[in-house]
């Protein structure tokens, strides 16, 4: 392996690292790592900042985890180990995310980068994760409840779209790492102490 690959999977978690959501609350006087959720995504940052600026954060977060994929593939075209420098500049991508070095290795809960990583694998696959997604909210109220679902989807998906192994080995190694952010959600989801969207929103969290 020459040194494309190991410089594309790190800019790739330095591309991922980037805040996007703290970065636009700057100059608003609010914290969103202390408000809300306490979380960098969009979802709190729609709360605390309004749907344009929530909107933007998901579409910045989204982008970061596939633009390093999209990206890197002609970069190593020659490389023998082209497919494993995809997989790790998307995992990079995510796990930047999660553990941004920007935030003294804190970060958001994945999702919505790991979506822009799995449109990169498969823009079909993720139709059926996002329709995974809503249902679950549509029916059990909760947010949480929907992305763990709608992750875990996608190793449904892309085996029956025929996806090579690799494209599931990242898949599960991105969804295991959103399971384990979202540990907290999961272990209220199990006491029925979970809040729905709709109890968050009258909360104003």
């Amino acid at each position: 392996m020459s040194l494309t690959g190991p410089v594309c999977i790190l800019v790739s978690y330095l591309v991922g690292a980037v805040p996007f959501g703290l970065l636009l609350s700057r100059g608003s006087g609010i914290d969103i790592r202390t408000q809300g959720s306490g979380n960098i995504g969009a979802t709190n940052v729609a709360r605390l900042l309004g749907k344009k600026k929530g909107v933007l954060t998901l579409a910045l977060d989204i982008v970061k985890g596939w633009a390093p994929m999209v990206l890197a593939a002609p970069l190593v075209q020659g490389e023998p180990r082209r497919d494993l420098i995809i997989a790790l500049c998307g995992a990079a991508a995510v796990l930047g995310h999660m553990f941004s070095v920007y935030l003294s290795f804190r970060g958001g809960k994945g999702v919505a980068t790991a979506l822009g990583a799995f449109l990169a694998l498969s823009p079909l696959a993720v139709v059926g994760c996002l329709v995974v997604f809503l249902l679950t909210v549509r029916l059990s109220g909760f947010v949480s409840l929907g992305s763990l679902a709608g992750s875990a989807a996608i190793l449904l998906f892309l085996p029956l779209l025929g996806a090579p192994p690799w494209k599931l080995q990242l898949a599960a190694f991105i969804v295991a790492l959103i399971w384990a952010k979202h540990h907290e959600n999961i272990g209220r989801l199990v006491r029925g102490t979970e809040k729905s969207w709709k109890q968050r929103d009258r909360a104003g969290e």
